[in-house]
């Protein structure tokens, strides 16, 4: 959960596909592209790969951009060739259905702008009468965009506001909620197939020092999914006690238990062999004050089925939260679950069917055959907050609806199927059907 607030992306829009030959590039790229464009195997190769490690499609080249020209003249060079070709940015190939990749196309690979920014990658401009701003190259990590902006005691408040992108010519174009509009929304839904984001500005607020981190337990999804609504909702009692950040997540018999203490950890285990799967609530509270206890307090009042005494809290900096990922990360490493296959699924579930839902997929598919070694979130939104504009889709007229995330780790069967049940969820190379029973 997140407040909506502006940001600025500089991008460039690709909205030509098609295939590339050697013969055609040989004979077309310009020579300011030729010492930056790699065919050799080891770029192809890392070209060829994501998170997700199941769709690996060879690129023809891979761009080493020296400046955001090169991209634009890429992309100037696939407009106008009588045979055009896909062009995707990589940054840190952090999807997983192959959106970072281009089969016989050409990669371009976003960091390597880094090496020739000369300390502009990230520029913190403003005052506090007009605001503060970030200026940030795209290549840049969002960790580093973080350390930056804290350094002057800011950090960025939420995503998108308006876009600069070149389009499929190669020329840059402003675009806003009030300028190219149509472009700006088809970007913010996009999943990264309208453009290639080159510089964003983000909008920057206070930061905060530190943050009140919760997990709260429940035994039964009814009581789990109403709190949670409830600390959504903008009006009422809850509205004043909202946390800054709402995460809900289930917890199965595979499920890591390293946030909580250790002289917890037997009860917690107890619970979840007795009920199959318990259902959490994350929140966190960001402050500089003392007074956030008494905020944490008015939240838990207006909770009403968590289990009593299974509520666990940390207070820890305010970059230890935003970087907590990063841990995560380091421990998959450790156990070899980083470079392996990531079948995840991300859905909106109306209200009206998240229950059905909670008994069909998470009860009856993944913990009746065991895949509970999988991260599963599952949380609500508001479809007041939601822009139509975008091109995302969301489920119609109900103004509660769900956002349910299977984040699986698992190996493929060697014909690179891989099917969590037999009626529920399937995978096979980026296409998947999801049927409740």
């Amino acid at each position: 959960m997140a407040t909506s607030s502006p940001i600025i992306i500089y991008f460039i829009a690709l909205f030509i596909t098609s295939f590339i030959t050697s013969t055609i590039l040989a004979i077309s790229v310009p020579p300011e592209l030729t010492d930056n464009l790699r065919t050799d195997p080891g770029a192809i190769k890392l070209a060829s790969i994501d998170y997700g490690h199941i769709i690996k499609e060879k690129p023809f080249a891979v761009l080493y951009p020296s400046s955001v020209d090169d991209i634009r003249t890429l992309i100037y060079l696939s407009y106008n060739s009588l045979f055009s070709y896909t062009i995707a940015a990589k940054g840190q190939a952090h999807s997983t259905w192959g959106q970072a990749q281009a089969n016989d196309g050409v990669v371009v690979q976003m960091n390597s702008l880094n090496r020739f920014r000369n300390g502009t990658g990230i520029l913190i401009s403003g005052d506090r009468s007009s605001g503060f701003y970030a200026d940030v190259g795209g290549e840049q990590l969002w960790i580093d965009v973080l350390n930056a902006t804290l350094t002057r005691g800011l950090s960025p408040v939420s995503w998108t506001d308006y876009l600069y992108p070149t389009v499929g010519k190669g020329e840059f174009v402003t675009c806003s909620p009030q300028k190219d509009s149509e472009l700006f929304y088809a970007v913010l839904g996009g999943l990264g197939q309208f453009g290639i984001i080159t510089r964003a500005r983000i909008v920057l607020g206070p930061a905060k020092k530190r943050v009140k981190w919760l997990r709260i337990l429940y035994s039964d999804f009814s009581s789990f999914s109403t709190d949670q609504e409830t600390l959504i909702s903008t009006t009422g009692p809850s509205d004043k006690v909202m946390p800054d950040f709402l995460e809900g997540h289930l917890l199965m018999n595979q499920s890591p238990l390293d946030f909580y203490p250790q002289s917890q950890r037997r009860k917690i285990t107890s619970l979840v062999n007795q009920y199959g799967i318990l259902y959490i609530i994350e929140v966190v509270t960001s402050y500089d004050n003392k007074n956030e206890a008494k905020k944490v307090k008015q939240m838990l009042k207006s909770l009403k089925g968590f289990l009593p005494g299974f509520v666990f809290e940390k207070d820890v900096t305010y970059l230890q939260f935003l970087n907590r990922v990063h841990d995560q990360e380091i421990e998959l490493r450790k156990k070899g679950l980083w470079d392996i296959p990531h079948p995840w699924l991300n859905i909106f579930i109306p209200k009206s069917r998240i229950t059905d839902f909670d008994n069909g997929v998470f009860r009856n598919i993944l913990l009746k055959r065991n895949f509970t070694s999988s991260t599963v979130l599952v949380y609500p939104l508001l479809r007041s907050k939601w822009d139509e504009r975008m091109s995302a889709v969301i489920p119609a007229e109900e103004e509660v609806f769900y956002l349910v995330g299977i984040l699986a780790i698992m190996q493929l069967k060697k014909n690179g199927l891989s099917i969590l049940a037999p009626n529920g969820i399937l995978f096979n190379r980026g296409k998947l059907a999801l049927t409740l029973e």
